[in-house]
C-alpha cells in the first residue's frame, strides 16, 4: 500500500443503543465521542441505529407478509391459464 494516502485503519467500538448490543471490530471509520471499553482502555464508539440484537428480522418480531392472498387477489382478477414459465402444455 501507498503511504498517507490511505486512512487510518484503527479499533472502533460499534454500539446499537436500542438493542444493548456493542462490539469492538477495527475501522476506518472516525467519530469525536469515546468509550472504556472492558479491557480499560479508550476507543472511538459509533452509535448506530439497527444490528442484529434489534432487528426484527433476527429478534423474531418480523411480520409476516401476505403475499398469498396477494397472489390469489391477483389471479382473480387478472385470471389464471396455466400455460406460465415451466408448462409443459
Amino acid at each position: 500500500m501507498k503511504p498517507g494516502i490511505h486512512p487510518e485503519y484503527r479499533p472502533v467500538v460499534f454500539r446499537d443503543k436500542s438493542g444493548g448490543l456493542a462490539f469492538l471490530t477495527r475501522s476506518t471509520a472516525t467519530s469525536t465521542r469515546t468509550i472504556e471499553w472492558e479491557d480499560g482502555n479508550t476507543y472511538p464508539v459509533i452509535d448506530v441505529e439497527i444490528s442484529s440484537a434489534s432487528h426484527p428480522f433476527y429478534t423474531g418480531t418480523a411480520r409476516v407478509l401476505d403475499t398469498a392472498g396477494r397472489v390469489e387477489r391477483f389471479q382473480r382478477r387478472y385470471g389464471h391459464t396455466g400455460t406460465g414459465r415451466g408448462s409443459t402444455s
